[in-house]
């Protein structure tokens, strides 16, 4: 619990920072889509494939989403876990999910999006907390696209509702993400959730690393949380239609 402290308070000192000496307003970021911000045009398609690394196990997923007009994108996503050395194996909850950009950056404006979802379905092993046949979820995201900097952070409220253990948790999401040049980005989130049961409080770091071919992206990344001391490490490739 100390050194999650500690790195929120790191990480919100430096994206603060980044905030108040953010460059020039970006343009050209059409295909970019491992920008926080990134938004599907109208009548495109994204598909991201994850394959991730934990102790003693695999995940695969799969996500797509939808340009259905301008502004707004339906997507759904699934994984599938393999435990070398449990049984937490087998398919997740089906996540189905829009997002609605209610304002953009023109005019050097911030950069609204409303989102909202529902997940349902999965092995109870998969599920968090395992009770929870369905989790429905809205929040608000937001941020800056800079030339070479994007900041963004994301509020989620989730609501489960169960006779017996019914709660709610709340999701603080902050993100830096930076554009090396024209093939490298970098960037570094957290998540920080506070949860009705407190023995469902979580704190998660991570950092990924993207290189860019075409319309074709490559991202290794990492994530760490603290509450259960779990290290996740992957590959996510996303390519835009």
């Amino acid at each position: 619990m100390y050194w999650g402290a500690r790195m929120k308070k790191i990480f919100c000192t430096f994206f603060l920072s980044a905030i108040l000496c953010g460059g020039a307003h970006a343009k050209g970021l059409s295909d970019d889509t491992a920008d926080p911000l990134f938004l599907t045009a109208r009548g495109h398609v994204l598909s991201q494939t994850v394959l991730d690394y934990f102790e003693n196990g695999l995940r695969a997923g799969q996500y797509l989403n939808y340009g259905v007009v301008d502004g707004l994108v339906v997507g759904g996503n699934f994984y599938y876990q393999r435990d070398f050395d449990g049984d937490e194996n087998g398919f997740s909850s089906v996540d189905l999910n829009a997002l609605y950009r209610i304002a953009n950056s023109e005019d050097d404006h911030l950069i609204y999006d409303v989102l909202g979802g529902v997940k349902f379905g999965g092995t109870h092993r998969l599920r968090s907390p395992d009770f929870a046949d369905s989790v429905y979820y809205l929040g608000l995201r937001f941020g800056r696209q800079y030339e070479y900097v994007t900041l963004a952070a994301t509020v989620k409220s989730s609501w489960i509702f169960n006779g017996n253990n019914g709660m709610a948790f709340i999701d603080f999401s902050p993100d830096l993400y930076l554009r090396v040049n024209d093939d490298w980005r970098v960037g570094i989130g957290a998540n920080l959730r506070k949860a009705t049961n407190k023995f469902y409080d979580e704190e998660t770091v991570g950092g990924r690393v993207v290189r860019q071919y075409g319309r074709t992206q490559y991202v290794g990344h990492f994530d760490y949380s603290f509450e259960v001391e779990k290290f996740v490490a992957g590959l996510r490739i996303n390519i835009l239609f």
